[in-house]
Order: C-alpha cells, then structure tokens, then sequence
C-alpha cells in the first residue's frame, strides 16, 4: 500500500466531518443571515458535492487536476458569497464562512496530490478570497490564513518527502532481489559451468596439441563467466565527445587485463580515482603483468588483489612464477633496462605513491603498488591550481 494511501483516507473523512460541520453553522445562524435561503443552497449544494465526490477523494489517481480545479472553486464561491449572504455585523465579529473550515480540505487536497508547491498556490487563493471577503487584514483573518498556509505547505512537503522515500525503498528492494537472484545464478553456475571449464582448460593442457587450444578457449571463457557472475563493474559516465566524465572506476580499467591466467578480486563498490591517477596505476599494473610474462613464461597464473583502505588505495599483483634471483633488478637497471624502474616505481612515484616488490626465488613475484589518499588530492588540486593559471 502506497505511503500516501493514509492520508487520501484521512481527507475523505475530514470533508464529510466539516461539510457537516458546515451544514450545522448554517442552521444554527439561518434567522441572523441577511439572505439565509441563499445560505442554504450554498451549503446544501457543498453537502452534495461532498458525498458525491467522495470516490474523487480516494486516490491520486482518481483526485485529477480538473477535480482539484472544482473543488477549490466551490470553496472559494463559498467565501466570497459569504459578504452577500451574512451580514456585515457579524462577519466584522467573526463569523463563520459559508464553507468554515470544510476549505482546508479542499486545499489539502491539492497538498497531497501535488505536494507542498500546488498546496501553496491554493492557500494563497484562500487567503486572497478570505482578506476580500473580510474586507481587511484583521488580526483572526491573518492568524486563519497563516494557519492553512503553513499546514498545507507543511503536509504538502511531507507527502513528497514520503514518495521519495517509497520510491528508494522500492529501489532497494528490487536490488536486493536481483543480488539474491545473482547469487542464486552464481552458485549454479559455479556448481556446475565453472567447475566443467575448469576440467575442460586442465585436460586440455594436459593432452597437449588441438586439446591444449580447446583448454586455452575454455579457460578464457570460464575467466569472462567469473566476471560476469561477480558483477562487472559499471563504466564511468561519459561526456558529449566521448570521454569519461568525472573520476574514473579503477576497476574498469583493471577488467581488460584478466584472461584465463588473470585473476582480478576487487571490491563490489567502485574505488575511485582521478582519471589520470587510475590510468597510471593501471597501467603500473600492465607492466607488472608484462613482467609476469616475459620472465615467468606464458603458462604462470597471476592475480590482481585490489583494496580500497580509507586512506589509500593498494593494488597487489602476484604470481606463481619461479622469482626473481637475488640483484636481478639491480643488474637490469645497470645494463638500461627499466622495466620496473620507470614503467612500476617511476609511475607511483610521480602519483605520490611507491610500489614495493618482494620476490623469492621459486616462490614467485609479488608487487605492491600503494597510492595514499593524500596524494591524490594533493595532485587533484595541484592540477585545477595549474590550470586556472592557464586560463588566468
């Protein structure tokens, strides 16, 4: 049931209340109106509207603006007639309208269908026919007006504040049934589809020949189906000319890298970062991956762990290669090779980062490439200094 629902039948009984009330004012001062029979037939009139529109009154659906329209006019006739028919004695003693307070119904109505906006543009026409009928801004007339303006604009506003929130519950819930419909697949599949590519990929390999390139497709498609079910992250939003607009999903740039040796754990929540920062580290992560290949051979496995601390953002690359021999590095760099050097420690470094690499011989390689938090905000502002002074 709509959050709303509530008050839709809240209104239907205030009317029914009031147009009462304002049948039993009107009998109460027949003898003292100027024109009581034309009195009569206003509030007959109201009466019947009332218990004739009650349907209207049910729903958003059924309450249309044409509705609204009528409803407010009969009010406002009721207001105005009032100079005409009660006589200036009492209307200067405070008396009654013809509609009393059977109005505020009319206005919540619009509060509660279009929310506190349409409630205001009705309260002012209220307020408008009320100082014309009274024929000065006495002090009650003010206080009256003031009260149905702030209370519909106050229920108008909470009806809005109220759809908001059914609508991002209702978001909510639709996402947490996909999750659990996602987890669902994920568990089938990993149960039986994943579990079958992995078989096919290792006989493959083992078999050799033809079946060793069945097992290669097959490791490759069980690598795309594992991204798939573990929610591929979304891609940044993008400009009119095509580019990335705003930070940049470090995930999205880490996706292409994984295949069948490749395996990449990253948060289910985007880490963001500046566009430039997330394409250097990624980057950073390709060279390590290259190094991977070129030194460990084409059949090591590899894995990409992403974590996303409150203070910086850490990326580890490891794989099962045989290592890397004591002052390798060292003797690489002496003969102008600097893979590592420049294309992994020198990118972290212009980021403000650093990347460590731990490597013992027939354990493997494992780098850690770690750009705080601080950094990047300091190049984010570094950049908008450099360039309002361009454009300075």
């Amino acid at each position: 049931m709509s959050v709303e629902q509530p008050l839709w039948r809240a209104l239907v009984a205030y009317r029914v209340l009031t147009a009462a009330y304002a049948v039993a004012l009107c009998c109460y001062a027949y003898d003292e109106l100027r024109h009581p029979l034309l009195g009569a037939v206003y509030v007959g009139t109201l009466a019947a509207w009332t218990l004739a529109t009650l349907g209207r009154v049910m729903s958003a659906r059924r309450c249309t603006k044409r509705f609204l329209a009528a409803d407010l006019a009969l009010a406002l006739t009721g207001i105005l007639l009032t100079a005409v028919v009660d006589t200036q004695a009492r209307i200067d003693s405070g008396a009654f309208t013809l509609p009393s307070i059977w109005t505020a119904g009319s206005v919540l109505a619009f509060a509660i269908k279009g929310g506190w906006r349409w409630a205001a543009v009705a309260s002012s026409l209220v307020a408008a026919a009320d100082l014309v009928e009274r024929g000065t801004a006495g002090r009650d007339t003010l206080h009256n007006v003031l009260l149905v303006w702030v209370a519909s604009i106050g229920i108008g506003y909470v009806v809005e504040v109220a759809r908001i929130s059914e609508r991002t519950l209702a978001r909510a819930l639709q996402i947490e049934a996909a999750t659990r419909e996602r987890e669902r697949l994920a568990r089938d599949i990993h149960d039986g589809v994943l579990q079958v590519l992995a078989m096919v990929q290792r006989r493959g390999n083992q078999a050799g020949g033809e079946a060793a390139e069945l097992g290669r497709m097959a490791g490759e498609q069980e690598a795309a189906l594992r991204t798939l079910i573990s929610g591929a992250p979304i891609p940044a939003p993008r400009t009119a000319d095509g580019a990335q607009d705003g930070p940049h999903d470090l995930r999205t740039r880490l996706v292409p890298y994984t295949s069948a040796r490749v395996t990449l754990s990253a948060p289910g929540t985007p880490v963001l970062l500046d566009p430039a920062a997330a394409a250097e580290l990624a980057a950073a992560v390709g060279a390590a991956l290259d190094n991977v290949r070129r030194h460990a051979g084409e059949q090591a496995h590899a894995w990409i762990l992403v974590e996303d601390e409150p203070d910086a953002v850490l990326v580890t690359v490891r794989d099962d290669g045989p290592g890397i021999a004591e002052g390798r590095l060292a003797a690489a760099a002496d003969e102008g090779r600097l893979g590592v050097a420049q294309s992994i420690r020198g990118r972290l470094r212009d980021l403000g980062g650093t990347a460590e690499l731990l490597s013992l011989p027939g354990q493997g390689t494992e780098v850690e490439l770690r750009l705080p938090r601080a950094a990047l905000v300091k190049d984010t502002a570094a950049h908008a200094a450099a360039t309002e002074g361009g454009t300075a």
